[in-house]
Order: structure tokens, then C-alpha cells, then sequence
């Protein structure tokens, strides 16, 4: 009588059947978003990490992060919602990542409403130094007004004119910046529709496109977020 034979499969096996699939926020958790001290919610959003496994530890991991916050997520009373504020993670304390100002700019939808037609687009870029040593870079975009008096439905300016404007919105955003530290910078970004009043220039003029640090640009270390 032989024994040890091949035992017969059960009925309805098959071979390579389905895995069970493991759930990938199992391994992973939150950690909050802490804004900078300029903004009124401080605690403004969550973010997602692998768990420390091995080598692999969370806080690296975040360290470096850039996350994109609405100005309505930072602040609690504001009309602005289409300005756009980057937020990168410099420190890691628990479970709360230390956020700084890493770059600002508009929502698609608003600056589509901004450009018209039949007028003359004024663009112009510049890179100014802060006095605690951040090298920021400004886009700044503005528009001619439209004059009621005449009756031709446009208003282009002449090159010479726009060259005039164009030097202007440089000299304003480098008088406004290269005296100020990052903490006032921010603070200018959050009424900068105020920017060109102050000078009384307002007409036609919306500065701040966007706000960004340069490739390739190491800021300055801080010592406390």
C-alpha cells in the first residue's frame, strides 16, 4: 500500500489567485502644517509621510516639502482667496512641521480676469535681497488704463512709454524690499493691491504676479521659524 501521495487540490482552487492588497495609509501618517507667524492660522492644513522604517526617517522626509496654501486657509478674515502662498518645512518638532515663506503667486482664474483686451501688458521681473540676506525674485505684470474721454476703444501705450513704467514698477518693488526682512516682505504681500497707492500710481498698475527664490538658491539659515 503506497502512502505519501500527492493530495488532490480542493475544489474550486486555482493557481495565482487573488493577493490580498495591504491598505498604503497603513503605513503612513499626519503630520501638521505650522504657518509662519505673519499669518493668523497657524495651523493651517495636514500632510502625509512614510513611517519611519530603518534608515528611512519621517522628519527627513518633510524636511523640504513645499506645500501651496490658499491666503483664505491662512487667514481668517480676507477677500484675496486668489493669492497663492508656498510654504516650505524647515523644521520638524512632534508632529508639527515649521513652515516658511518660500514663494507667492495668482490663481489661473484671476489672472486670466486681469488681462483685456485692447490693452497694453506690461511685464518686468527684478531680484532683490532682503536685509537678512533672502534673495527673492519678483514678476510683476500691469496694464494701461482705459481713458473715458476718447472715443477709440483702445489704449496702447508707445514703447518708450512702457520702457518708463517698466523702470518704475523695478525702482518701486526695490525701494519697497531692499530695506525690509522677510517677515515685512510677507507682510507687504498680504495688501500688496495697497503697494502702488502709497506711491500714487495706482491707476492701470497691479503689481505682484508671483513671488520666488531663484534656482539653485540656499537661504540663509534661521534659528527659529
Amino acid at each position: 500500500m503506497a502512502v505519501g501521495g500527492q493530495k488532490s487540490g480542493s475544489k474550486g482552487s486555482k493557481k495565482g489567485g487573488k493577493k490580498k492588497t495591504a491598505d498604503p495609509f497603513s503605513k503612513k501618517e499626519w503630520y501638521d502644517i505650522r504657518a509662519p507667524v505673519m499669518f493668523s492660522k497657524r495651523t493651517c492644513a495636514r500632510t502625509l509621510v512614510t513611517r519611519t522604517q530603518g534608515t528611512k526617517i519621517a522628519s527627513e522626509a518633510l524636511k523640504g516639502r513645499v506645500v501651496t496654501l490658499s491666503l483664505g486657509d491662512l487667514h481668517e478674515k480676507t477677500e484675496e482667496v486668489f493669492r497663492k502662498f508656498k510654504l516650505q518645512v524647515e523644521d520638524v518638532q512632534g508632529r508639527q512641521c515649521l513652515t516658511n515663506f518660500h514663494g507667492l503667486e495668482l490663481t489661473r482664474d484671476k489672472l486670466c480676469s486681469v488681462i483685456l483686451k485692447w490693452r497694453s501688458t506690461i511685464e518686468a521681473h527684478v531680484d532683490v535681497k532682503t536685509t537678512d540676506g533672502y534673495l527673492l525674485r519678483f514678476f510683476i505684470i500691469s496694464f494701461t488704463p482705459r481713458v473715458t474721454r476718447f472715443k477709440c476703444r483702445h489704449t496702447y501705450a508707445q514703447a518708450t512709454r512702457i520702457k518708463r513704467v517698466r523702470a518704475r514698477l523695478v525702482e518701486i518693488i526695490q525701494q519697497e524690499v531692499s530695506s525690509c526682512d522677510l517677515k515685512e516682505v510677507v507682510n507687504k504681500l498680504l495688501i500688496v493691491s495697497r503697494l502702488m497707492d502709497l506711491h500714487g500710481e495706482s491707476k492701470g498698475a497691479a503689481p505682484g504676479e508671483s513671488v520666488s527664490r531663484p534656482d539653485h538658491y540656499e537661504p540663509p539659515a534661521v534659528d527659529s521659524v
